[in-house]
């Protein structure tokens, strides 16, 4: 609800206890197909991304600096998807659509801390190829357990902070009589057009802040992938070629996914005006993108597939010695 303040007859600004997510209005047999979609998509992810986590955990042949980051990928992409697509699923059938002020300010931190998060993870997942392809000698000491716990501690904060200030801009605005948020999440862009006062400095802030922290990690992956394409070049070895582009192709892929669909967001002039379009790339954004992660590693990654086969093995070797020893034929 949205309570109104006046000062000499004039509206000021509002007093929110809370934001009402339209999402894509339209009719219930519509709403029962987004949901009809939403809802497997959604379950496909955290499988996925579940799936990915507890193999890399188990199986010690994956137990290196690479499958640690992707292991926190995994972690990040699940995160991010259920910030978001619980309560969507949830408005779907409520007739009422309302997220509190305090929901809707942590949805928003939450969103920018895993989606900077990811940003970062991508590129410190660039510069691990580039020292494992680049110098492979001195990988093992470069790249050590403690470094690995940095740079991880890193990224996350780096989200922390970039959240702190996206949040901080954002809510320190007055909003205006209009609760009515068109979109499915509180996000920056939607939120900001219910502000009553001049906005220019908050997206002129928020995009150079998060436009900084996206030119270094753009910068950091395209570094490491020219000196990688060099390194390729010299390759003598057609198998070292082979291997080096399937672990690489597996990353500049989610990398693509990922800032491709970023870009398309808020990286273009008029971003923060988008409404249908907007929604649409979101959903790419924070629901398709973190579902196809672990397909495009565990699809193109020979390391993951032996892993999931030799886990499969030893699950069917416990099911078959616990059924023997059940029957007494062992």
């Amino acid at each position: 609800m949205a309570k109104s303040v006046y000062r000499n007859g004039s509206l000021l600004a509002v007093s929110l206890q809370g934001f009402v997510l339209v999402g894509f209005g339209g009719r219930a047999e519509t709403q029962i197909l987004l949901f009809a979609v939403f809802l497997p998509l959604y379950m496909l992810t955290v499988l996925g991304n579940l799936t990915m986590i507890m193999v890399i955990t188990l199986d010690a042949g994956l137990h290196s600096p690479m499958y640690f980051f992707l292991k926190n990928l995994s972690f990040v992409d699940l995160c991010l998807s259920s910030v978001i697509v619980p309560n969507a699923l949830a408005n779907i059938f409520s007739s009422s659509k309302v997220i509190s002020f305090e929901g809707c300010a942590t949805q928003l931190f939450l969103l920018a801390f895993l989606g900077t998060t990811e940003a970062v993870l991508l590129a410190v997942m660039a510069y691990d190829r580039f020292m494992a392809i680049c110098s492979p000698l001195r990988y093992s000491e470069n790249m050590s357990p403690t470094t690995c716990a940095h740079l991880i501690l890193g990224t996350f904060c780096v989200g922390c902070l970039n959240a702190i200030v996206q949040t901080s801009l954002t809510f320190q605005l007055p909003f205006c009589s209009s609760n009515h948020i068109n979109s499915f999440f509180c996000d920056i862009p939607a939120l900001i057009k219910l502000a009553c006062a001049d906005t220019a400095l908050n997206e002129l802030v928020i995009l150079g802040n998060s436009g900084f922290i996206i030119l270094c990690a753009v910068l950091v992956i395209i570094t490491s992938y020219g000196y990688i394409t060099v390194t390729i070049l010299r390759m003598e070895s057609g198998s070292g070629r082979h291997k080096v582009f399937s672990t690489c192709g597996s990353h500049m892929t989610a990398v693509s996914l990922f800032y491709g669909t970023g870009f398309a967001i808020y990286g273009q002039p008029g971003s923060m005006d988008s409404t249908e379009q907007g929604n649409l790339v979101s959903i790419i954004y924070t629901l398709v993108i973190p579902m196809f992660n672990p397909l495009i590693y565990s699809l193109r990654n020979k390391d993951v597939k032996d892993a999931l086969r030799r886990l499969g093995q030893r699950h069917s070797l416990v099911k078959k010695s616990g059924w023997c020893h059940h029957w007494g034929l062992c």
